[in-house]
């Protein structure tokens, strides 16, 4: 299922439920720090998306784009936002128009195939933006599936590709619960986010990290106990996706809403 797939299932899924379920569930901070300690490794690199600060507009995505060699006009995109719009009767809507590359540029939702939906301002509950990326989890079910070690983990925990021996076989991206995973159009290899691991193996930022304005993304060592996101990560209420699958997602949120897929 492809991001767009997932967005219209969203969509048709929870149109006319109510937003009680919509409660946030955060992570015990003994268990983030249980396995924080489970290894000797110094380095492990962790997310901190701030749903609050962020605002829609695009910049981490054209950034990404840019600094990551991903066809600027394909509509594929190693990190996206996705805008989530709640009625006061009950109905959610999503969307993430080119991945949210150039904003959110009108207050139309939409929903696939050309059409748009108008929601007016008087009848929304709440609306927020959802910043996405690949999760880095702990235990990556795209590495166990790839059938010739072209996904692997590396020591500080980052999941890449190897694209000289990607085959294309797709079983990486069918294996992603998190959708994150597309074939390169140039090179035709699986694709995906790697916390822009060329430029944190030096000590710089993320693109997507420096583009924000409103600092949404942060990214550090969660074994460093002095690393601001590790401070932030075990003293306050974050949440991770997905949580179920058991992967251990490296990739926290401040703000996110139950409903969030």
């Amino acid at each position: 299922m492809n991001r767009r797939d997932f967005l219209k299932n969203t969509v048709k899924g929870v149109a006319g439920l109510g937003i009680s379920a919509a409660a946030i569930e955060f992570l015990n901070p003994k268990d983030i720090l249980a396995n924080i300690n489970k290894d000797t490794a110094k380095v492990r690199w962790a997310f901190l998306v701030n749903t609050y600060k962020c605002v829609g507009c695009g910049f981490c995505v054209k950034a990404c784009k840019q600094e990551n060699e991903i066809p600027y006009d394909a509509n594929v995109t190693r990190t996206w936002v996705e805008r989530y719009v709640i009625t006061k009767d009950g109905k959610r809507y999503a969307d993430t128009p080119k991945g949210a590359r150039d904003g959110f540029i009108t207050t139309k939702i939409e929903m696939g195939k050309d059409k748009f939906q108008e929601v007016k301002d008087e009848d929304i509950q709440k609306a927020f933006f959802v910043p996405k990326l690949c999760n880095q989890c702990e235990n990556p079910p795209c590495v166990q599936v790839c059938p010739v070690g072209a996904t692997y983990q590396a020591p500080d925990g980052v999941v890449l590709v190897d694209r000289t021996w990607c085959i294309g076989c797709g079983y990486c991206i069918m294996g992603c619960p998190y959708g994150v995973r597309f074939f390169h159009p140039k090179y035709h290899t699986a694709e995906k986010c790697n916390f822009c691991y060329h430029r944190i193996t030096k000590g710089l930022k993320t693109a997507c990290v420096q583009a924000c304005p409103f600092g949404a993304r942060q990214i550090g060592n969660i074994k460093d106990p002095n690393d601001p996101i590790t401070k932030i990560i075990l003293t306050e209420r974050v949440g991770i996706l997905k949580e179920e699958f058991g992967t251990k997602p490296q990739v926290f949120y401040i703000g996110l809403d139950r409903e969030v897929k």
